[in-house]
């Protein structure tokens, strides 16, 4: 399925039903009087919070969304009826913002089965039953329905996951995420072989997380260089940031640095999460080199600096441990092997 993360979609709610123009027609009623009824109310533009979707690619194809019109009204005091709400749905995690700036939040969509009115439809007119007098006993006056609202509006999907991949190009993000999840995110020896988000589902000591990788950040990201901007935006509501830096590369710290001022510079509290580093591709450094790049990183960063290979996967299941506990997860206690003991001082 393809990924689409933005989108601009037109709406129209419906127009209310016209009025109706009658008057009572029975044997013996020579002056029966106006009957007409009123119009029905327009439909009314709702999106709904569903699951099972993480894509906005529908919206490609179709762009234009417009409720139907509520029904005239007849004779006899009739009401036409009201038209069907037209319900629109998007995937978990969408925020629906104005057009005319790109940046004015209307409405976010985070909790499944969650519903909002965006446009309302319009009322229907009255008949002209509504317009007898004492000196217009047969009114021929009617009133048309009430046009319906229209509005442009962007479509915006932020991720909802656990952890969220943090790195510059060809840090091995893809990689653990393969290793731990079926995601299936493309791999190669290369820069910015993922080119879209992607979501995987970690099982780890009967626990879960979701985790969500997105492409490589370059220097100047957070001002939307390389659309960074709109890949940091998928990572804004993870509980737990991984920063996965390359080890075999000449400075690692240098690496870390860079992404973590264009996650500092993009603010919406990204700076403030959670945070857990990790060296990756531990496999092509030598125990020697790792251990300097370690102790360097931990000097730069003030925190504990995992280790790990999602080729081999050494280290990643005490990472995993790591990211479970920030996340809330409450791990398993650690049962004693078979015929083991319990330590005893005499």
């Amino acid at each position: 399925m393809q990924f689409l993360d933005q989108a601009k979609i037109f709406l129209a709610s419906g127009t209310g039903g016209d009025g109706a123009v009658s008057f009572r027609r029975e044997k013996y009623v020579e002056f029966g009087g106006p009957d007409g009824g009123d119009g029905g109310r327009g439909g009314d533009i709702i999106f709904e919070c569903v699951e099972g979707l993480n894509t906005l690619i529908d919206f490609r194809y179709a762009q234009h969304f417009k409720a139907k019109r509520g029904s005239h009204g007849s004779g006899r005091n009739r009401t036409g009826a009201g038209a069907d709400d037209l319900v629109i749905a998007v995937p978990i995690g969408t925020q629906i913002l104005a057009d005319d700036d790109d940046r004015t939040l209307i409405v976010d969509m985070i909790t499944p089965g969650q519903r909002a009115i965006l446009l309302k439809g319009g009322d229907g007119g009255k008949g002209n039953a509504h317009y007898k007098s004492s000196t217009n006993r047969a009114p021929r006056q009617f009133q048309p329905g009430f046009p319906g609202r229209e509005l442009w509006v962007w479509l915006r999907l932020k991720l909802i996951a656990d952890v969220g991949l943090l790195g510059a190009p060809n840090a091995g993000k893809s990689t653990f995420i393969n290793a731990v999840s079926n995601a299936g995110a493309k791999v190669g020896a290369y820069p910015f072989t993922t080119l879209k988000p992607q979501l995987g589902v970690v099982g780890h000591k009967g626990l879960e997380l979701v985790v969500a990788d997105i492409p490589g950040l370059i220097k100047g990201a957070a001002d939307g260089i390389g659309i960074g901007d709109r890949f940091l935006g998928h990572i804004e509501r993870c509980r737990v940031l991984l920063h996965l830096v390359d080890a075999s590369q000449a400075s690692p710290t240098k690496a870390w640095a860079a992404v973590r001022e264009e996650v500092t510079a993009y603010g919406a509290g990204l700076a403030d999460k959670p945070e857990i580093i990790a060296l990756s591709k531990i496999d092509l450094v030598s125990a020697q080199g790792l251990a300097a790049k370690k102790r360097a990183l931990e000097a730069a960063s003030g925190q504990p600096v995992f280790c790990l290979s999602a080729a081999t996967m050494a280290g990643v299941s005490d990472a995993l441990d790591a990211l479970l506990t920030l996340a809330g997860r409450k791990l398993p206690p650690v049962r004693p092997e078979p015929g083991a003991r319990p330590w005893s001082p005499l």
